[in-house]
């Protein structure tokens, strides 16, 4: 009879322990760490715990059908042991983090970091603290103010609109216009007007040289972070 209570609470032992221990498999050696979801869709929450208030549905393809692109900034565990990650969020307020279980995302340590400052008019990508791109841009204009705080890139693209110069990144951030494309969303990209650089003069935007969106281009990764600073 031992010997059988034994090996049953064994059993019970290893059922409780799995699912913590097949999150610990997903914990990132570091972050930030960008990735995507591996699950049709996820509830990100306030808290990590599902008895937290909901935030938003993430879903694995957006609207346009690309990937929806993660970062994850922290992590932490419920009372059962399971594993949640506070992700970044693209989503009015500016700012707005959320918890999402580890199990729902994919997400790997990323070492490179786009900061931007707007009183110097400067853009730089750093990589493992070194400068790989800097470069001269145009920013807000006034009323139109570029947002300030942490952010992130959430999509790539060559621009079919010249307006936008020679590449284009999507990035977590809005602008005060909520009829912009995608409801406001903040982009930084290449110009037509490379006379404007150094001024501030977009609608939200972080605008700089096509030679400098080539470069970046060539360097920036989907879930890059941002920081837009004063």
């Amino acid at each position: 009879m031992n010997r059988a209570w034994k090996a049953a609470a064994a059993a019970v032992a290893a059922a409780v322990l799995a699912p913590a221990a097949q999150a610990a498999d997903r914990v990132p050696a570091s972050f930030p760490a960008a990735g995507e979801l591996v699950v049709p869709a996820v509830t990100a929450r306030e808290q990590p715990t599902y008895n937290a208030r909901r935030v938003v549905v993430l879903r694995q393809f957006r609207a346009d059908y690309r990937r929806h692109v993660v970062l994850a900034t922290a992590s932490a565990r419920d009372a059962t042991g399971r594993l949640w990650l506070r992700l970044r969020l693209q989503l009015r307020p500016n700012g707005t983090l959320a918890w999402v279980p580890a199990a729902a995302v994919a997400v790997t340590p990323i070492h490179d970091r786009i900061v931007v400052h707007q009183r110097a008019r400067t853009i730089d990508l750093f990589r493992d603290g070194h400068v790989l791109v800097h470069g001269r841009v145009a920013i807000g204009a006034p009323g139109w103010d570029t947002p300030r705080g942490e952010f992130y890139v959430t999509a790539r693209f060559v621009p079919n609109d010249p307006f936008l110069g020679a590449f284009a990144f999507e990035t977590s951030a809005y602008s005060k216009l909520t009829e912009w494309p995608g409801g406001g969303i903040v982009g930084i990209h290449g110009t037509s007007a490379p006379e404007l650089i150094g001024q501030a003069v977009s609608h939200g935007c972080v605008r700089v040289s096509n030679a400098t969106a080539r470069l970046l281009q060539r360097h920036v990764k989907l879930g890059t972070p941002i920081s837009i600073l004063v």
